[in-house]
């Protein structure tokens, strides 16, 4: 488990330099991006939860230490989410998709884009629902 949550951090650190992120930012994007990627090996792993649920909540944790993370260090929210969310993306998905599609084996290529697909909204629905709740409390009353 710790092998997951330092090669995670060190995979963000670089996306984040990458992106030209703040550099007083760098760290915290490697905290919550590892802290999610940790949560989704810990859920799909050790719980047996599907792929689809696991990435939920991982990028669930990483949302909510996002907001947290902006409004606390006056930042936007994309500055964390979006590296913190890179371990999560379906990549292999998508390769073994094209594969299947190249390999002329069809139902296969349905059913992996499929699961692609469900993972990638799953991961989208955790981030609208963690910034709407989050915006529905810190929002400023008039």
């Amino acid at each position: 488990m710790i092998q997951h949550l330092l090669f995670a951090a060190l995979s963000i650190i670089g996306f984040s330099v990458l992106f030209n992120i703040p550099k007083n930012a760098i760290y915290k994007t490697a905290f919550s991006g590892a802290l999610g990627w940790t949560t989704y090996v810990y859920f799909s792993n050790h719980l047996g939860q599907s792929t689809v649920m696991a990435s939920f909540f991982a990028a669930s944790v990483v949302a909510l230490f996002s907001e947290f993370f902006a409004r606390r260090f006056k930042e936007t929210v994309t500055v964390f989410v979006i590296p913190g969310i890179l371990p999560l993306v379906p990549g292999s998905g998508m390769y073994y998709t094209m594969l299947a599609i190249i390999e002329k084996d069809f139902s296969k290529a349905a059913l992996i884009s499929t699961e692609t697909m469900f993972i990638a909204g799953s991961i989208a629905a955790a981030i609208f629902i963690v910034s709407s709740v989050t915006r529905l409390f810190f929002i400023k009353k008039i």
